[in-house]
């Protein structure tokens, strides 16, 4: 069918339903909501056959759904209206939660619905929830709408029909005032839940040294503990914040917008901060934590027999600098336990989205910081391609795009759960790219299709990346299922028969490729380039990015998203 995509921003939700109905065989184009005028010409461009909106916060208007069939999906079961949804269900300690796709109507949210999909509600950010179990139920109701749709027989049902088993329930926009934090009484569970049900957007809005901030994200503190609201410690970028019965690491800060500035974005709250922050310990967790109350830690590492894995998770998958260098580090020393086997990642959400784009932008020179951040993430990327001594493989739990992408790559084998969506380009940001990518790309799935995916800068789903040869092994599993799964196949595969002949397989096929052309000249190339766009303040690059982070709305729907294409 062709099939047009209404889409408030290109975000993770929409680029998995724009692939995965490729893979389906439906055509597929996309428009923002830049303005009613806007919809209407590309409805009367494509004239589909079916329109559905997988994230659209604007009313769809009367002309357009009044004569086609517009599905909005609404990340809430059968009856749930409002647009904080999530919120409440997080901030309200919901242990089970759904996505219903509905028919547009005047009313929002309030039409006839097509399917209705359930799913669990586990204990994390309202942002890692959405790209996983929110997601994965989303994507099964929208397939499930599509074939109904074609079906040409099936009669959607009111939010009243009592076969719905909903009650209908109209609920406003959470508000600061429901989010606040009360530091003299709240524990660290009810803090912990308005924290997670404000990450990454809005934030929960507080005050802290003197000025007003939003607080994105908490993970519990399990030792420290001090007088309520005080700051006790730092971590990676992150602070600990005391509770009335513990506390809580903060990992970003994002200020509040000034009147007719640009919109702030987040930033590690150490560096938000900056000289606000007073004289507090740093208390590094250990990477490597045994017992019953590890310590928060954004990287980690723990054996499985002659399996290791070592895990990482950085607000929104970009890595900055320091980032990078501790994760180098911590690969390192990873190499020098007694392993067959290595895993990188192989935790829920994010794998990587390459450098830090917001770090990069609040930096002084911020060429300078693209440069030392690209450096740092190369650094990391030859590690893991001249690991000659064990397998190493790269678990996507969640989605990996640019830089991120290519460090996958650069392992052995890719191992990525079903619902992971993969961006292997970096054009949109007026990139030439760096990470090896000229070796790791073309070496999987050849010149011609490295040539195709990084111009056409389309997003991939898993299973048409295994497709390509981009990904080795699908995972058929919930988000919060992929650590055990991961484990399973590490501690099968180190125990093979056949481990050690791959082992020697891989370095005999490194000194090959090195004697054709060494690694070191595909990362002089790739640099050359880099460096001449980071350094030209003239280059798209700057602009790009800027309108990235600072969340710019684009003046048109981009291009390479407007194309009627069946993928």
């Amino acid at each position: 069918m062709q099939i047009l995509l209404l889409a408030g921003a290109f975000n993770s939700l929409t680029q998995r339903v724009f692939a995965e109905l490729g893979d389906h065989g439906h055509h597929v184009a996309v428009q923002l909501a830049l303005g009613d005028a806007s919809l209407r010409a590309a409805v009367q461009r494509y004239r589909p056959d079916l329109i559905i909106a997988p994230m659209l916060k604007s009313p769809v208007p009367y002309d357009i759904w009044s004569t086609h069939t517009c599905l909005i999906v609404h990340p809430g079961p059968a009856g749930d209206r409002g647009p904080s949804s999530l919120d409440w269900a997080i901030h309200e300690g919901a242990s089970r939660w759904g996505v219903t796709v509905l028919q547009a109507e005047a009313e929002m949210d309030a039409g006839p619905v097509w399917a209705s999909v359930p799913c669990d509600v586990p204990p994390v950010g309202k942002s890692d929830l959405y790209r996983n179990e929110i997601a994965d139920a989303a994507l099964e109701a929208v397939l499930i709408a599509v074939e109904r749709f074609a079906s040409g027989t099936f009669v959607p049902r009111r939010q009243t029909d009592p076969a719905l088993r909903g009650a209908v329930r109209t609920r406003p926009p959470m508000t600061q005032a429901t989010r606040r934090i009360d530091w003299e009484r709240d524990p660290t569970a009810t803090v912990l839940r308005k924290l997670r049900a404000a990450d990454s957007r809005p934030g929960v809005r507080d005050e802290l040294l003197g000025s007003t901030w939003f607080l994105c994200g908490g993970h519990a503190e399990s030792r420290l503990s001090g007088r309520p609201g005080r700051l006790l410690a730092t971590r990676a970028g992150a602070v600990c914040r005391a509770t009335v019965d513990g506390a809580v690491w903060i990992p970003q800060l994002r200020p509040c917008r000034v009147p007719g500035g640009p919109a702030p974005f987040g930033l590690p709250a150490t560096l938000a901060l900056g000289d606000r922050l007073p004289r507090l310990p740093e208390v590094p967790a250990p990477v490597h934590q045994d017992g019953e109350r590890p310590a928060w830690s954004d990287i980690r590492y723990h054996e499985v027999g002659p399996a290791g894995f070592l895990s990482f998770s950085f607000p929104g998958g970009a890595m900055d600098t320091g980032q990078c260098r501790r994760l180098l580090a911590a690969y390192r020393v990873a190499c020098t336990r007694p392993t067959s086997v290595l895993v990188l990642g192989g935790e829920r959400d994010f794998f990587s989205n390459g450098i830090q784009l917001n770090v990069i932008e609040a930096a002084a020179d911020p060429a300078a910081e693209s440069w030392a951040n690209i450096g740092a993430m190369d650094d990391l990327v030859e590690a893991v391609l001249t690991t000659t001594d064990r397998l190493v493989v790269a678990a996507l739990g969640g989605n990996a795009a640019a830089g991120g992408a290519m460090l996958a790559l650069a392992a052995d084998e890719v191992w990525c759960r079903r619902g992971a969506v993969l961006n292997p380009h970096y054009r949109l940001m007026g990139l030439y790219g760096s990470e090896y990518w000229t070796y790791t790309l073309p070496r999987r799935v050849g010149e011609d299709t490295a040539r195709r995916l990084t111009e056409q800068a389309l997003p991939l789903s898993a299973r048409a990346a295994a497709g390509l040869g981009l990904v080795d092994r699908l995972l058929e599993c919930r988000p919060g299922e992929f650590p055990a799964e991961v484990a399973h196949l590490a501690a099968r595969t180190a125990e093979g028969p056949d481990v050690q002949r791959r082992i020697a397989g891989k370095k005999a096929a490194l000194e090959r490729q090195n004697a054709l052309r060494p690694l070191a000249a595909h990362r002089a190339a790739e640099l050359a380039r880099m460096r001449r766009t980071f350094f030209d303040p003239a280059a798209p690059y700057h602009a790009l990015r800027g309108a990235f982070v600072h969340k710019e709305p684009p003046r048109a729907t981009p291009m390479h998203l407007r194309s009627d294409r069946g993928r």
